[in-house]
């Protein structure tokens, strides 16, 4: 009773002043220890998803989850070949998290070809009411998009364009997937225009241009939220190997044809069959 008597004795401005920095101390405390949950759960499904990470990747992934309060557990996070890239659903929530005022796409006719079904969009984020917004663009065509998702060419043009015009608004350096180009397969002519083994890695991963088989198992992935472990497990049984690692490019790509399939044809069955494999993956070291 005697501090509340004490506050109401003071000025109206210091009384003010009091009150207000009393509730930035205790948001800021409050923040600091969401953030730190955070970073123990994005730690954990990190962990869980691939496995033992360098520290260097740890250390990175720290600094993005205080700065975007990202999360891996919701998707907002992809790690590819020792990288971190961001998703559109991660972008989406870097703008709600700092009230984006609107987004607008827009497609570019100009640029575009619906006969061989190339598309460009410009998109334009706006992070406060009235302001000019940040610009973006994207494209899209069959020689740079997956397989699994050709025919939505249109689509990903336009996500793509949002993802960059929502990075540049943001100052996110990191590469959305959504922007991931794919590189057309050569003609095979000959059998000595096919790529030599020293071109190919333990688990059949392309380093030439083409496209790289884990990308596309990554994608597939996150597209239909499957567990990483289980579909791995999965994919070992599948190609009569221990490890996905020891399996043939051929063998994998037929996978990875496979999963595709039956994800579109049958999610639940699917997801049924990975869970099957997952005592399996659990004694696996």
């Amino acid at each position: 009773m005697l501090c509340a008597d004490r506050i109401n004795r003071m000025p109206a401005q210091k009384r003010l002043s009091r009150v207000l920095n009393e509730h930035v101390a205790a948001r800021t405390k409050r923040n600091s220890r969401c953030e730190s949950g955070l970073l123990r759960s994005n730690k954990k499904y990190a962990r869980r998803a691939w496995g033992r990470l360098p520290a260097l990747l740890f250390d990175s992934l720290a600094e993005l989850t205080q700065m975007y309060g990202l999360s891996v557990a919701a998707g907002h996070l992809q790690l590819l070949d020792g990288r971190w890239y961001i998703t559109h659903s991660g972008l989406l929530r870097v703008g709600y998290r700092n009230r984006c005022a609107g987004i607008r796409a827009a497609l570019q006719a100009r640029f575009s070809d619906p006969v061989t079904n190339r598309w460009v969009f410009k998109a334009t984020v706006y992070k406060k009411p009235g302001s000019k917004g940040f610009v973006g663009y994207g494209d899209a065509d069959p020689s740079n998009v997956s397989p699994m998702v050709s025919g939505a060419e249109m689509r990903i043009a336009e996500t793509r364009a949002v993802n960059r015009a929502l990075r540049k608004a943001y100052g996110i350096g990191l590469c959305s997937v959504e922007e991931l180009g794919w590189s057309p397969k050569p003609p095979r002519t000959d059998q000595r225009n096919q790529a030599s083994p020293s071109a190919v890695g333990n688990n059949g991963y392309h380093n030439n241009g083409q496209p790289r088989l884990r990308d596309q198992l990554c994608l597939l992935i996150r597209q239909y939220n499957l567990d990483p472990t289980l579909v791995k497990a999965y994919a070992a049984d599948f190609c009569g190997t221990q490890t996905l690692k020891g399996a043939s490019r051929d063998l994998v790509e037929s996978f990875i044809a496979h999963l595709a399939a039956s994800a579109k044809e049958d999610l639940d069955g699917l997801i049924c069959k990975l869970n099957s494999y997952s005592h399996t993956a659990e004694v696996k070291p």
